[in-house]
C-alpha cells in the first residue's frame, strides 16, 4: 500500500445489511491476512453501530484460524448493550461460514475525571534516527529478504527504530521494542478512523519483541509465528500525522508462547493507548 488513502480504503468496509460488513485484504507476502487488519476492520464494522457522541475506550480479540487471502471476510455485529454511558459491542469475522476472529469492543460518552499516567521514557527524538527501511539498506541483507520486508507494511506510514534495526541477527537482546511512527500523509479525519488506523498498526512488531531474548535458539529451525489474541485500551485522543512513540516489552514466554505489552504515547508524552498481546512462537528443529 502506497498511499494513506489505500490503507483507510482497505479498513472500510462495504454494507451488506444492517449488522453486517465485508472487507478485502492487504496481500501479504507470508500468505495469510495480518491480524492487524482484522483488528482494524472489525473495530470499523463495530463503530457503524454505535452513537456518533461515543467513542471506542477498549478492544480485545482473538485470532481463531488464519485468514485466507483469496476470500473476502465479512463481520457480523452483535448489539449488546446501548447503556446510558457505555455502547458494548461483539464482532465475528468469517470467511466461508467459519469464524476466523472474535472481537468485543466498548464505546463511552466523553466523560471528565480523575487523570494520570506513567511518563514517557526518554528516548532519542525521531529526526535524529533513521528509518526502518534506511537501516536496512545500510545493512548486507539479500534483495529479496528486503523487498519482502517492504511489502509487509504500508509505505504510507514510516518507522523509526530507536535501537539498531536487524532482521537476521542471531544474538540474543533484551526483550524490548522502541519506535517512532506516524502517517507521511496529513489524517484529517475523526477519532474513530484514527482508532482505527492504530488498531491496524497496534500488531505491528509486538510479537517480535518476545522473540529477542532467542534470536539464537530460532535461528536453527523454522519458527512458525501466530497472534493468539490482541487487547487495545485508548486512553486520550490523537493524531496519527504526528509522532507516536511505541514502547513495548515481553515480561513472558513459555509454553510456546510469547506475551508481549506496549504502550504509545504522542510527541508530547501523553500516553494515548495500551497494547497486549500473545502470540504462538513455535518451533521446528
Amino acid at each position: 500500500m502506497k498511499t494513506l488513502k489505500e490503507l483507510v480504503d482497505l479498513i472500510s468496509l462495504k454494507k451488506i445489511d444492517e449488522n453486517r460488513f465485508e472487507g478485502e485484504n492487504f496481500q501479504t507476502p507470508w500468505g495469510r491476512v495480518f491480524g492487524g487488519q482484522v483488528l482494524a476492520q472489525s473495530l470499523h464494522a463495530a463503530y457503524q453501530t454505535v452513537p456518533k457522541d461515543r467513542f471506542a475506550h477498549s478492544m480485545h480479540g482473538y485470532f481463531i484460524l488464519g485468514g485466507n487471502l483469496d476470500l473476502p471476510i465479512t463481520y457480523e455485529v452483535d448489539i449488546i448493550r446501548d447503556g446510558k454511558n457505555f455502547t458494548t459491542r461483539r464482532v465475528v469475522a468469517f470467511q466461508e461460514g467459519r469464524a476466523i476472529f472474535n472481537m468485543s469492543a466498548s464505546f463511552q460518552l466523553i466523560q471528565p475525571g480523575v487523570d494520570h499516567q506513567n511518563g514517557m521514557p526518554n528516548y532519542i527524538p525521531p529526526e535524529k534516527l533513521l528509518s526502518d527501511l534506511e537501516q536496512l539498506e545500510a545493512q548486507n541483507i539479500s534483495p529479496k529478504v528486503y523487498e519482502m520486508f517492504k511489502k509487509i507494511k504500508p509505505e504510507a506510514i514510516e518507522f523509526r527504530p530507536v535501537e539498531q534495526f536487524d532482521l537476521l541477527s542471531e544474538v540474543n537482546a533484551p526483550a524490548e521494542s522502541n519506535f517512532w511512527l506516524k502517517s507521511n500523509e496529513a489524517t484529517p479525519f475523526e477519532m474513530p478512523m484514527q482508532h482505527q488506523l492504530l488498531a491496524y498498526i497496534s500488531d505491528y512488531g509486538l510479537l517480535r519483541t518476545a522473540t529477542l531474548p532467542h534470536r539464537k535458539e530460532l535461528s536453527k529451525g523454522t519458527t512458525f509465528f501466530a497472534s493468539l489474541d490482541h487487547a487495545l485500551w485508548f486512553h486520550r485522543d490523537f493524531s496519527f500525522d504526528q509522532w507516536l512513540l511505541y514502547s513495548a516489552d515481553s515480561p513472558s514466554a513459555s509454553n510456546s508462547r510469547g506475551f508481549s505489552r506496549g504502550s504509545i504515547f504522542d510527541r508530547n508524552g501523553l500516553l494515548i493507548a495500551s497494547v497486549a498481546q500473545e502470540g504462538l512462537i513455535k518451533q521446528k528443529l
